[in-house]
């Protein structure tokens, strides 16, 4: 077998692969659970006492300033390089259009609308919940701090929770919520936590972010990731009504389609606005024999007249029509002169 017979056999194998996963039966949506209430409230407290901690000035914003006179980023410079690029996987813009993109193929192949409709539910509860915290409590970040020990609040940032953070969460999160199988689901789950953390810790490492920005962020991504199964039945009603509404748009296409077809194939009247005497008669019996009628071949024949007037041999008048000519009676008899009665027989042998 040759190398490329090999490779299409190949390539068939992952088509028919392709072909046989909208036949597969995803994993049904998670659903509001007594577990998972139970995790999203003691979510909600560590989120509260992360807050708490910070206005308070405990020991958590001690750790902050701590961390950030350490500069991670100038004991170990040689990883600066390769975080600069890492960081972008929790921005907002470009992870939203990579997984979009991939969501959006699996909605294709799926026939569902439902992996674009809980990313875009996902992304919404993300900007309203951590845009509200970040211009509600106004931190300022490390690089703009202005009192020593302070919790820098109430003044003129936008940088608590951290939003690199969060967005890594509910981003990479959201292809283990939507995995088709447990299986993928464990190991998309174990990817988004890599992402997730390595973000955090970026963030951290470049000076961008206090140590409790992303502890924040963290747990805020978490709280939208457990709280989505809430969104699922407005989902479907929403994908209800718009595939109900494209149902209707491609029923309206046909049918302009069938009558635009239908005015194409219509019959079209003989010069002059009336149409050809005997045309419907001859266009019924003559169509039903399988013969041309005979009002279209006269057209034809006066069509490609009209088209060569000038052909040699020929006059410009047009040909009538074999039903139009005026029947001519022959002026004798057309029968041999053997055959007439009465007649002699005329021999053409020799005489005896």
């Amino acid at each position: 077998m040759t190398r490329c017979n090999v490779d299409r056999v190949r390539t068939d194998r992952i088509l028919a692969r392709l072909e046989q996963e909208p036949a597969r039966r995803p994993n049904p949506a998670p659903a509001m659970s007594v577990a998972r209430t139970s995790l999203l409230a003691a979510t909600l407290v560590v989120y509260a006492a992360i807050v708490a901690a910070v206005v308070q000035t405990s020991y958590l914003v001690r750790l902050d300033w701590q961390l950030m006179l350490f500069r991670p980023y100038k004991q170990w410079p040689e990883l600066h390089a390769f975080l600069d690029y890492f960081v972008v996987l929790g921005q907002r813009g470009p992870t939203a259009v990579l997984v979009a993109a991939w969501l959006g193929w699996r909605s294709w192949r799926q026939r569902t609308l439902r992996p674009l409709l809980m990313l875009g539910a996902a992304l919404l509860l993300l900007n309203v919940s951590v845009g509200a915290a970040k211009l509600g409590m106004a931190r300022e970040g490390p690089h703009y701090a202005t009192t020593l020990g302070s919790n820098e609040m109430w003044l003129t940032g936008d940088i608590f929770p951290s939003g690199h953070t969060a967005n890594a969460v509910v981003t990479w999160g959201i292809l283990a919520y939507l995995a088709s199988t447990e299986r993928a689901r464990r190991r998309l789950s174990v990817v988004a936590a890599v992402f997730a953390l390595g973000v955090g810790a970026t963030t951290v490492y470049l000076g961008t972010h206090w140590v409790s920005d992303v502890l924040l962020g963290w747990v805020a991504g978490l709280l939208i990731l457990l709280a989505l199964p809430w969104c699922e039945p407005l989902a479907a009603r929403v994908e209800g009504h718009v595939l109900a509404y494209w149902t209707r748009l491609r029923a309206a296409g046909r049918l302009v389609t069938a009558g635009a077809a239908g005015e194409e194939t219509a019959p079209a009247a003989a010069p002059g606005g009336s149409a050809t005497p005997g045309s419907e008669t001859a266009s019924g019996s003559e169509t039903a024999s399988g013969r041309t009628p005979a009002g279209a071949a006269g057209g034809a024949i006066r069509h490609a007249h009209a088209a060569h007037p000038g052909h040699a041999g020929h006059t410009s008048r047009p040909h009538a029509v074999r039903s139009e000519r005026t029947p001519v009676t022959p002026a004798g008899s057309r029968r041999p002169a053997a055959e007439r009665p009465g007649g002699r027989t005329t021999s053409l042998g020799p005489r005896a």
